[in-house]
Parts: structure tokens; sequence; C-alpha cells
């Protein structure tokens, strides 16, 4: 066998791996499911109508569900991070990656299966995130092809932040810091567009919330799901999302082969 072969191969057996942790702690995954539905529960659920009503009522297709359920789709991407970063930062501080390196497998198979099952983890936790949303009155007006492309940033994102959630994990020191470090990431919808717009913030508030990467992922979502306008935000959220991806990847690759090192 080539290189690249033995490579797959062992990053397919790390997969396998980390989709049997899943199974068997599934706390996390639930965990990162709850979040996004529980706010969607308490902001379109209880004070659906109030906030509906402050943004003109027959907005958005008539409903506050509709503004609100791509921002909390987005929400539900972003909570991916947290269990990656605490699945990698076990690996690392209880030794299983130093007895990985004593053994004839592909070093970057690890990390590999470790970021593809997190995506599969997270990709489907934000299918059900959407389902509940549609259940909850959520009404996409969007055709095959926005749905295409709408799909086609959710799965940027999630790559762009899972390799972002593996450098958190490996820059922690405990599982415990691992899984505190991506709550900024999980939030920062909240100070963008997500639940309400951000001509309707404070001045400071407002130039953050509209300069910060979640407000034109959010923006985007909405045009593509609801038939909004998105204007320039198509180009700066798939920017915003290259960008991460390509610090996260760059600052997990440096860190990993460090502490390969170190071990």
């Amino acid at each position: 066998m080539s290189t690249s072969t033995y490579a797959v191969r062992d990053s397919a057996t790390m997969l396998r791996r980390s989709l049997r942790h899943a199974l068997r702690y599934p706390g996390m995954t639930i965990s990162s499911l709850a979040m996004p539905v529980l706010i969607m529960l308490l902001f379109a659920g209880l004070f659906g109508d109030t906030l509906g009503a402050g943004l003109g009522g027959a907005a958005h297709g008539g409903s506050y569900i509709n503004y609100i359920a791509p921002g909390i789709i987005l929400m539900g991407v972003g909570s991916g991070c947290v269990g990656i970063a605490v699945a990698v930062c076990t690996d690392m501080t209880e030794g299983i990656v130093a007895r990985f390196k004593t053994m004839a497998i592909s070093r970057a198979s690890v990390l590999t299966g470790h970021v593809v099952g997190n995506m599969i983890q997270t990709l489907i936790s934000t299918a059900l995130v959407i389902a509940v949303a549609m259940l909850m009155g959520f009404r996409p007006t969007a055709g095959p092809v926005e749905w295409l492309a709408a799909a086609g940033l959710m799965v940027l994102l999630t790559l762009a932040l899972t390799w972002f959630g593996v450098a958190l994990g490996l820059v922690s020191k405990t599982p415990e810091a691992a899984s505190n470090k991506p709550l900024l990431v999980q939030f920062l919808p909240f100070l963008g567009s997500a639940i309400v717009p951000t001509d309707s913030m404070p001045a400071g508030i407002r130039w953050f919330a509209e300069y910060q990467p979640f407000t034109p992922l959010i923006e985007t979502l909405r045009g593509l799901l609801t038939g909004g306008p998105i204007g320039h935000n198509g180009i700066l959220a798939v920017s915003w999302c290259v960008v991460l991806l390509v610090i996260g990847y760059f600052w997990s690759k440096k860190l990993y082969n460090r502490d390969l090192t170190r071990s």
C-alpha cells in the first residue's frame, strides 16, 4: 500500500473510534442539540409575539420564527465546537495520543478522525434543529438551489469551526477548560443579527454586531431560506469561513506537531 492509502485507512479507523465514543457517551451531542432548541423555544415560543411586533409583525414571512430560525440554526453549528474541543483535549491529556505515537499509524489520522466525526455529528444536530424550527412554524421559501447553497454554507462553516475547536482543545490543559473556551463562538450570534436587527442596537454594540463574523453568515442564510436580500453578505460569509478555516487548521497543525514532539 502507498503512504496515502495507509493514511486513509488509519483515518477511517479513527473516525469509527470517534463515532463509537459519541454513541457511548451521547451527553455532549445531546447538549449541543439541546442548547439551540431551548433558545428557540425561549425566544420564539415565549417572547416571539413581543419581539415579532417590534420587528413590524408581518416582516420576514409574517412570523418571528422565520426571522430567528436562521440564527438559531447557526448557533447549532457553533455548538459543535464544544464537543470536539473536549474530545481532542481528553485524548491529549490522558495519554492515548502518546500511545498512538508508538504505533504504526498515520500521525494526522487522529485529528482527521475527530474532524470528520464531529462534522457528521454537528450536521445531524443542525438538521434536527431545522426540523424543530419547522415544527414550531418556520416556513422557508427556499427552492432546491437555495437549499443547496444554504447546505454548502453550513458545511463550510462546520468545517471551519471544527478545526477552530480542535485548536482550542489542543491549547487547553484540561477537558473542563476546553469546554469553556468555545462559549464565545456559541453565543457570538447573540451579538449579531440572530435575535434582533443590528440597527436596533446601541451605537457601540451595533458597530461590533455589524462587523463580527456571524452577522453576514446569519443574513446570508436568512436570505437563502426566506427569500430576503443578501447583497454583499454572501461574499463576506464565505470569506469569514475561509479565514476561520485557515486559522484553525494551521493553528491546530502547529499545536499538534508541538505536542507530539514533546511527548
